[in-house]
C-alpha cells in the first residue's frame, strides 16, 4: 500500500468542539492511528515562551517549529524530554499557539510533520486545515462545529474537573477571539472543505458523535469502495 493509499478521516472545527476526543474515539473503533494537530502547533507555542521568542519574529518561531524534540508516548507528550501534556492544554499556551499557527512559515514548517502520521492502517486527523490543506485527498472530511456557548462551558468544565481555576465569561470572550484569528488568517483559515460534511455537536455527547463520524465512514465505503 502505497502512502497515497492509506485512507485518511479529517476531523476540523473551532477550538474545543469535541475534535480530540472525537478523533481518539474513532482512531479506537477502526484501529487506526490519530494525529492531534494542534498539538503540534501548542507545542510550538510553549517551546517559543521557553525560548523566549517574540511572536513577531517568525522566521524564529519556524525554526522553533522545525526543530521541535517531541515525542508521543502512551498517551503522554514529551517536549525536550519533559512532560507537557497538562502544560500545553492551558489557556495562555492555546491563544499563543493561535498566534502562531497564523503564521506561514510556521504552518509550512510542520506540514511534512503532519503528513508523516499518515500510516497503515489508516489515520485520523484532527486540526484546523486537516482537509483543506494537509490532507487533501481524505476520503472523509468532517467540519466538527458546536455553539460557541457550549463550546466554552465544555472547556470550563473540562479544566474544573483538572483542578484548573476557569471563568466562563473569560473562556467565551477568548474563544471568540481566537474564532475570529482562526477564521480570518490568510493562510489555511478555519472554514469547511468544500467536500466536508458539517456535524453540528452543540447537543451530542462524545459517543453519540463518535458514532455519527463512524456511520459517515461506513457511507463512503458503501458508495465509493476501494480494493
Amino acid at each position: 500500500m502505497s502512502i497515497t493509499d492509506v485512507p485518511v478521516i479529517a476531523i476540523d472545527g473551532p477550538t474545543a468542539s469535541g475534535k480530540g476526543t472525537v478523533a481518539h474515539g474513532v482512531a479506537q473503533a477502526l484501529g487506526w492511528h490519530v494525529l492531534d494537530s494542534g498539538a503540534l502547533y501548542r507545542l510550538t507555542a510553549l517551546a517559543s515562551f521557553l525560548q523566549k521568542i517574540p511572536l513577531d519574529d517568525e522566521p524564529a518561531l519556524a525554526q522553533a517549529a522545525r526543530n521541535l524534540d517531541v515525542r508521543f508516548a502512551a498517551g503522554e507528550i514529551f517536549l525536550e524530554g519533559q512532560e507537557v501534556s497538562a502544560a500545553i492544554r492551558q489557556e495562555e499556551v492555546g491563544n499563543r499557539a493561535s498566534r502562531v499557527a497564523a503564521l506561514p512559515a510556521v504552518r509550512q514548517a510542520l506540514l511534512a510533520r503532519q503528513r508523516a502520521f499518515r500510516l497503515a492502517p489508516g489515520l485520523v486527523a484532527d486540526g484546523r486545515d486537516m482537509g483543506t490543506v494537509v490532507f487533501p485527498d481524505a476520503r472523509l472530511k468532517v467540519f466538527l462545529d458546536a455553539a460557541v456557548q457550549a463550546r466554552a462551558q465544555r472547556r470550563c468544565k473540562q479544566l474544573i474537573e483538572k483542578g484548573i481555576s476557569a471563568n466562563l465569561d473569560d473562556l467565551l470572550r477568548d474563544m471568540r477571539e481566537r474564532d475570529a484569528r482562526d477564521a480570518s488568517r490568510s493562510v489555511a483559515p478555519l472554514v469547511p472543505a468544500q467536500d466536508a460534511t458539517v456535524l453540528d455537536s452543540s447537543d451530542l455527547s462524545a459517543e453519540q458523535t463518535v458514532q455519527a463520524i463512524l456511520d459517515l465512514w461506513d457511507k463512503v465505503l458503501r458508495d465509493n469502495p476501494r480494493p
